[in-house]
């Protein structure tokens, strides 16, 4: 059974693994002190939240968002980060995280929950197609350095 609770302090160690492994998907390679910059705000909870998905006791996934305004809602909620040990994948625990979310931005009042991935993350939008509706955006990024 899969239980979905915030991340406590006590999650620290089975948290960093799950990091480092959304980050290596994506490419990225991130220095300790960004890991802990990032812990310190999941855990003051004021900017950025944490889900942790536990199977049998062991944090095996993890969700953070935010909350943000935009141009035309007082509060929409993103999906940051998402992101499922490999050993477990298949069994519903992204689900259950997504839905998670969900059910704290309805609580907030938010009018749109949305999150984005990398178009050639097959396995994902398998999930996502499901769950959510595409709405068709591409995103770019331009160079800040």
């Amino acid at each position: 059974m899969i239980e979905i609770t915030p991340l406590r302090e006590t999650d620290r160690q089975a948290w960093q693994p799950l990091a480092v492994g959304y980050n290596a998907f994506y490419e990225r390679v991130l220095a300790d002190a960004d890991y802990d910059r990032t812990w310190r705000r999941l855990m003051e909870g004021e900017e950025i939240h944490g889900l942790a998905a536990r199977l049998d006791s062991r944090v095996v996934g993890f969700a953070h968002y935010l909350f943000h305004v935009s141009i035309w809602f007082d509060d929409v909620c993103y999906l940051a980060d998402l992101f499922v040990d490999e050993t477990v994948r298949g069994q519903g625990t992204a689900r259950a995280l997504i839905e998670a979310v969900a059910v704290v931005a309805r609580s907030k009042g938010c009018p749109r929950f949305y999150w984005q991935t990398k178009q050639d993350n097959v396995r994902a939008r398998a999930l996502y197609d499901k769950v959510a509706r595409f709405a068709g955006f591409i995103r770019y990024d331009h160079p800040m350095v």
